[in-house]
C-alpha cells in the first residue's frame, strides 16, 4: 500500500513539472510576451538585420532583468525577411496571427510595410517601423514610426543646399516605392527654394556601377543619394567621375558605414539627415544624451563595434531607433496597465518621452501623426589622421 502511495504522489509530481515545462511559465506567472522582429538578417543589407536584433535583445535583457512586464517576461522572435517582399509579408501575416506576439518591429522598408499595414491594422497587432521613412502612419492605429521621416529629412537636406548655394539637384534612387515618394518630394521642395530639379535616374539592383546616372548630373549643384545599397554605389561612382558638387543622403542610411568602405575618401564631405547619431563623432561621451549613451555602451560590450576593414570607420553593432519600438511599449503598458493593443496604442500615442531619456536620444512624442520624432540633425562625413567621423551641421 505504501509502495503504490509513493508512486502515485511521484507521478503526480511528475505530472506537475511536465506541464509547468509545456507552458513556458513558473506557476502563478503569466505567459511570456512575444516581440517579433522582421527584418533582412541575411543578404546585402543583413547589417540592418543583425543590429536591430541586438538592439530589441539588449532591451529585452533590461526589462527582464527588472523583473519583465505586466508580471511576464519578454522572448524575441526573429523572422529573416532577406529583402524578398514574398518573405516579409508572409512573416507579417504570421506574426499578425499570433496573439503571444504584442509587438512587431518591421518589415524593414516602406514597399514591404505598405504590402503588411493592413494585416495589421486587420488583426489589431501593434507595430513599430524604424527602417520605414516615407509615407503616412497619421490614418493607422496601431502603427507607429521610430524613423527621420522623409519629410524632415528632406526639408532638411534642401534648406542646408540653399544655403550653400547650389542651384540644381538630380536624383539617383532605386525605382521602389521610397524612390518614387523622394522623388515626388523633391518635385514640391525644389522649386520653393529656388533650386533646379534635374530629374530621377532610376537605378537597379543588379546594376555593377553608377556611373552612367552620375554622368547624367555631371554638372549638378548636387547629386542626392539612396540610403539604401544602391547609394553606396553612387557615391562610389562620383568618385569615378570626378564630380565636383555636393553628395547628399534622402535619409539616415548613409551612417551605414558600408558607404564609407564603397566610396573611400570620396565620401568625405557627404551629408545626411538622421535622428540623434553621436557614435562617430569627436564629442566626448559624457556630453551625449545619457539614455544614447547607455543603450550604446550596453551594445558595445555585449556585441562590440562594426570595423570597416578598408575604412577603419567604425559603428556600433546596434540601432538605437529600433530600441525606441521596445522602450515606447514599455512605458505604453506600464500606462495602460494592461498589454491589450487598442490600450497600449492609446498609451503611447499620448508619450512625450525627453531625450534624455529614450535610447536613441531622441524625445518621442508620437501624437496623432504616430511620428515619434519632430525634429532631425544633419551630419557630414569627414576624415582626419585619426579616421572617419561625423560633424553636425545643423539640429532642429
Amino acid at each position: 500500500m505504501r509502495r503504490s502511495v509513493v508512486t502515485v504522489a511521484a507521478g503526480l509530481a511528475a505530472l506537475a513539472v511536465t506541464a509547468t515545462g509545456c507552458s513556458g511559465k513558473a506557476a502563478g506567472d503569466k505567459p511570456e510576451i512575444q516581440i517579433g522582429l522582421i527584418a533582412p538578417m541575411s543578404g546585402p543589407f543583413a547589417v540592418l538585420g543583425i543590429s536591430q536584433q541586438n538592439s530589441l535583445n539588449v532591451e529585452i535583457e533590461r526589462i527582464n532583468g527588472a523583473g519583465g512586464l505586466d508580471g511576464s517576461k519578454l522572448k524575441l522572435v526573429t523572422r529573416d525577411s532577406g529583402l524578398d517582399p514574398g518573405k516579409a509579408v508572409q512573416a507579417a501575416n504570421e506574426m499578425a496571427g499570433n496573439d503571444a506576439v504584442k509587438l512587431v518591429v518591421g518589415p524593414s522598408l516602406t514597399a514591404f510595410y505598405d504590402a503588411a499595414k493592413g494585416t495589421y491594422e486587420k488583426n489589431e497587432k501593434l507595430n513599430c517601423q524604424p527602417a520605414v521613412s516615407t509615407g503616412s502612419f497619421a490614418d493607422l492605429k496601431y502603427g507607429f514610426r521610430s524613423q527621420d521621416p522623409s519629410e524632415l529629412d528632406g526639408q532638411k537636406v534642401v534648406n542646408w543646399l540653399k544655403q550653400e548655394g547650389a542651384t540644381s539637384l538630380g536624383l539617383v534612387y532605386e525605382g521602389d516605392d521610397t524612390g518614387k515618394n523622394t522623388d515626388a518630394l523633391l518635385k514640391r521642395l525644389l522649386p520653393q527654394a529656388g533650386i533646379k530639379y534635374l530629374g530621377w535616374q532610376v537605378s537597379r539592383a543588379d546594376d555593377q556601377s553608377h556611373r552612367a546616372y552620375v554622368e547624367k548630373f555631371g554638372d549638378a549643384g548636387a547629386i542626392m543619394i539612396s540610403s539604401s545599397v544602391g547609394g553606396a554605389k553612387t557615391m562610389a561612382a562620383a568618385a569615378q567621375t570626378g564630380f565636383k558638387g555636393k553628395i547628399v543622403g534622402a535619409g539616415s542610411g548613409m551612417q551605414n558605414i558600408s558607404f564609407i568602405e564603397a566610396a573611400g575618401d570620396a565620401a568625405k564631405g557627404a551629408v545626411f539627415p538622421a535622428a540623434l547619431y553621436e557614435y562617430p563623432t569627436r564629442k566626448d561621451r559624457s556630453e551625449w544624451m545619457p539614455g544614447y549613451r547607455k543603450h550604446t555602451e550596453a551594445i558595445e560590450q555585449k556585441y562590440g563595434k562594426n570595423v570597416g576593414p578598408k575604412s577603419g570607420a567604425q559603428s556600433p553593432k546596434g540601432a538605437a531607433i529600433t530600441a525606441d519600438c521596445l522602450y515606447a511599449f514599455e512605458q505604453g503598458v506600464k500606462a495602460a496597465k494592461s498589454t491589450d493593443a487598442t490600450k497600449v496604442a492609446a498609451a503611447i500615442e499620448a508619450l512625450d518621452v525627453p531625450a534624455e531619456q529614450s535610447p536613441s536620444g531622441n524625445a518621442i512624442k508620437p501624437g496623432p501623426s504616430h511620428e515619434f520624432y519632430h525634429a532631425v540633425h544633419l551630419y557630414q562625413w569627414n576624415k582626419d589622421g585619426k579616421g572617419w567621423y561625423t560633424t553636425e551641421i545643423s539640429s532642429s
